[in-house]
This record gives C-alpha cells, sequence and structure tokens, in this order.
C-alpha cells in the first residue's frame, strides 16, 4: 500500500482540511455555549434585580427594620420561587431567611453581596457550575436616604442548567457528525484533486521525455481541466515543431549531403585518373565550384533561417520600398536580358514606406523576382507592381511562367519543400527562398500569398502595414 509523503500535495491538502475542521469545531462548540451563557446571564439578572426591587419597596416604608415588621412586610412577596432571601439591618444582622432549616435569623451575614448593600450598592454575580446557574442579588433598604438594612436573593437553578447541558450534548453530538461527514467529504475531494494533479504531472514527465504526442486525460470544466486543455494545447505545439524540426534537419542533411557528395565524386575522380588532361581538370574543378555555390548558399539561407527563428531580427526603421525596387530590378535585369525575359515594374509617384530594414526588404523583392525569372520561359515577361490599398503597402510579382499545381499551393512557403524537386536543383535552388521571404514578411507584420493566373503563371502578393514618415504604422 502506498505511503503518503508529508511533502504530497495529498498530505497538505489532508492536514488543512483537518485544521480548518477542527477550528470550524471548536468555533461550534464555544461561541454558542457562551452566547447562550451570556443570554441566561441577563435573563437571571433582570428577573433577580426585579424581585430585589420589589422586595425592598416592601421594605421601605419602615422607619427601622425588626424581625416583626420585616416578617410582616415579606409575606406578600413570599411566591417568587427565588431559592433564599436574606433581610439585614444596617449592621448586617439576619431579620429574615427563607430557609427553612438552619436559617440564620439573629446572626450576622457578612456575605460579599450584603457588605456591597450595606454600603450603597446594587450588586449581582452568576456562575455556572456544577451543572447549576448561582445567582445572587443585594440591594439596599433606605429611609429617608438612610441605609436601614439590605435584601439579599440567592438562586440555585438546575432546570436551565440542564437544558444548556442539553444543548451543549446536542451540539457537540450535531458537530462530531459533521465533522465525520467533511472529513470524509474533504478527503474524497482531495484525492480527486490530486488525482487529477497527478495525473497532469505524469502527463508533463512523459512529454519531458520526448513522449509529445502523450495528451492528459483530465475531464470536467475546473481550472485543472482547463490547465490540462492548455496543456494538451502546448503538447500539440511541440509536436507540430518537432515533427517540423525533425523534416527540417532530415531535409537539410539531405539538401547539404547532395552538393558534398558531388564534391567528394569530382575531387575522386580527378584524384584517382591518371594523366588527366588539363580540359577535363578544369571542367571537374568548375563542377566543384558550382557545387561549393551551391553549399554556401545553402549555409547561408539556414544561418537567415536561424535567425529568424530566434527573433535576432534588426530594429526596424522606416523604409522607402521605390528605391530598393529599382535596385534589385537593376541587378536582375542581366539575369532575366539572357533568357530573353521582360522584366518590368510600375510604382506609384508618392513614397510607400514599411517599418522593416533596407537589407530585409532587399531579400524579399530579389527572392521573388530570382525566382520568377528561374520558373518563367525563354520569351516570357516577369512584372512588379507596387501600390498602397487602404493601409496596406502591396508589392506584387507576376510572371507567365510554368505556374504551380493547385495541390502544391498551400505548401510552396514550407522548408525545402519544391514542387519539382530536379528542376529545382538544377535551376540552383535550396528551397528556403520562400520559406525566408515568408517568415521575415511575418515578422514585420506582414502576410505573403500565391496564386496562379487565370491565363498561367504565377502572383505573388506581399503586403506589408504602411508607415508613415517618422517611423509610425499609419
Amino acid at each position: 500500500m502506498a505511503t503518503i509523503s508529508r511533502h504530497s500535495l495529498q498530505y497538505k491538502f489532508g492536514l488543512s482540511y483537518i485544521l480548518v475542521i477542527i477550528a470550524v469545531l471548536i468555533l461550534l462548540n464555544t461561541y454558542p455555549l457562551i452566547v447562550s451563557e451570556n443570554l441566561v446571564f441577563q435573563s437571571k439578572q433582570s428577573t433577580l434585580q426585579n424581585n430585589v426591587t420589589v422586595m425592598v419597596s416592601a421594605l421601605s416604608g419602615l422607619d427601622r427594620l425588626t424581625e416583626e415588621n420585616v416578617t410582616a412586610a415579606m409575606t406578600v412577596v413570599e411566591e417568587t420561587g427565588i431559592s433564599r432571601i436574606l433581610v439585614t439591618d444596617a449592621k448586617g444582622k439576619v431579620l429574615y431567611d427563607t430557609r427553612e432549616t438552619g436559617g440564620a435569623v439573629g446572626s450576622y451575614a457578612l456575605y460579599t453581596e450584603i457588605v456591597q448593600a450595606l454600603d450603597g450598592n446594587d450588586t449581582f454575580y452568576c456562575s455556572f457550575s456544577d451543572d447549576a446557574f448561582r445567582s445572587r442579588a443585594s440591594s439596599p433598604v433606605l429611609y429617608q436616604n438612610q441605609i436601614i438594612g439590605s435584601v439579599y436573593a440567592y438562586e440555585y437553578d438546575t432546570a436551565q442548567a440542564s437544558l444548556l447541558r442539553g444543548f451543549q450534548s446536542n451540539l457537540r453530538s450535531l458537530s462530531m457528525v459533521v465533522g465525520l461527514l467533511v472529513l470524509a467529504l474533504s478527503a474524497i475531494l482531495s484525492r480527486a484533486l490530486t488525482r487529477q494533479i497527478s495525473d497532469l504531472l505524469s502527463a508533463i514527465r512523459k512529454v519531458r521525455e520526448g513522449a509529445y504526442s502523450h495528451r492528459a486525460e483530465i475531464h470536467g470544466h475546473d481550472e485543472i481541466a482547463q490547465i490540462a486543455t492548455e496543456f494538451n494545447s502546448l503538447t500539440d505545439r511541440l509536436q507540430t515543431t518537432e515533427t517540423a524540426r525533425r523534416r527540417f534537419v532530415s531535409d537539410a542533411s539531405h539538401e547539404l549531403k547532395t552538393p558534398l557528395a558531388a564534391i567528394r565524386l569530382l575531387s575522386d575522380s580527378i584524384l584517382q585518373t591518371e594523366n588527366i588532361d588539363p580540359d577535363t581538370t578544369r571542367e571537374f574543378v568548375a563542377d566543384i565550384e558550382r557545387e561549393a555555390e551551391r553549399l554556401s548558399r545553402i549555409t547561408e539561407d539556414l544561418l537567415q533561417l536561424t535567425r529568424l527563428d530566434g527573433d535576432l531580427l534588426a530594429p526596424a526603421v522606416e523604409v522607402e520600398l521605390l528605391p530598393v525596387v529599382r535596385q534589385v530590378v537593376r541587378m536582375m535585369e542581366l539575369v532575366a536580358t539572357e533568357k530573353n525575359i521582360s522584366l518590368t515594374y510600375q510604382a506609384p509617384d508618392f513614397p510607400c514606406f514599411v517599418l522593416s530594414t533596407r537589407d530585409e526588404i532587399h531579400q524579399v523583392i530579389y527572392n521573388l523576382l530570382d525566382n520568377a525569372v528561374k520558373y518563367s520561359g525563354e520569351g516570357g515577361w516577369v512584372q512588379l507592381r507596387l501600390g498602397k490599398e487602404a493601409e496596406q503597402v502591396v508589392l506584387a510579382v507576376e510572371d507567365n511562367g510554368i505556374g504551380i499545381p493547385e495541390e502544391d499551393l498551400p505548401r510552396i512557403f514550407e522548408r525545402f519543400y519544391r514542387v519539382d524537386k530536379a528542376r529545382s536543383r538544377a535551376a540552383g535552388g535550396t528551397g528556403l527562398g520562400l520559406a525566408i521571404v515568408s517568415d521575415t514578411v511575418r515578422r514585420r507584420g506582414g502576410s505573403i500569398t500565391a496564386a496562379n493566373r487565370s491565363g498561367g503563371g504565377t502572383v505573388f502578393t506581399v503586403r506589408w502595414p504602411a508607415a508613415g514618415e517618422g517611423g509610425q504604422s499609419e
């Protein structure tokens, strides 16, 4: 049987519940009793002092107190229900006592209450012990503002004490039942709560060990279930990221392996061929140089993606697009001319500003134009359009080339994805250009889409939030 650790959550919850229950039970078994006792005390004080006042009134007409006149005066107040009544003279000598046996008539009573009454004070004391309420009250008897005696009343009440003890017993029994029920309920809730947390903790450990497909099976609508839902959403993203990472590593390894294998093969051919003529050697070296350049391009693209993934972006500044467009078009005109491709651009008379860096804008435009020229046929055309729509700067690159199959359009911005791998490698592509363009634009708050033209070819549309002079978005 599993033991519960002192540091476990279930132990802490259980201990907290027990402490709270003990505090509540103590409160339930003390506060009502204290209040009840105080109410009885107040009732006793009111009743006993009223009776004493009535007796004092019956004696107040006497100029001096004697056993005879006190007995005669007290006959009108005998039915008070008080356990004992004493009447003394001014010296404390008992003149009247309701106790039938062992009366104190003729002796001196020096009770504290009587002494205080002879000093001119009304007194009352009440206590609860030994299953009885003991109440004592006294008042002075005055004649022409002179103290001529005192009245002392004592009450011994077991009836109300019995009721209070019964109430205390019932309250104790009820508290025990409630305590047991609350303990059982708290144990059930604590176990249910800690079981959910344990399941979630187990799921976290499994995901930490690499089981990204594992999910926390916690049902309900409470906070633990919401945490489990968020955790499952996080693991979904981790699974997606891990899948993409593995595919990226696999694709990157494959892309890097291809030019390295070609370089090795060409190098081995040179080294193992005896009396190789200079022209063949020059041809092999040229092939090695092309593969090295391709390897360099792949490495640079990978470094660029790493910087984008790590959010290592330069601070955004206000960049006007038209000068960058003109510069890139001039660079690409030589390549386009060699392939007999018409390369043109259209731009508005007003400037178009975006928040980015000049290098990023240059790379986006260059990659899109380079991609369009590569896949446009001999005698084709490529057109770049720059403009504004609402609060966005729009750049579109359009060509009448071979186009992209509809089923491939949703994936063309994925890393290393090629529509036609053989033709892409022949064209010198790395499969990373469009991914770099997409990530660069997206991280500056923009978007990019690709679509096929109705007459053949493709159009790529980039949208950035427009910025005014001073670098603030409009």
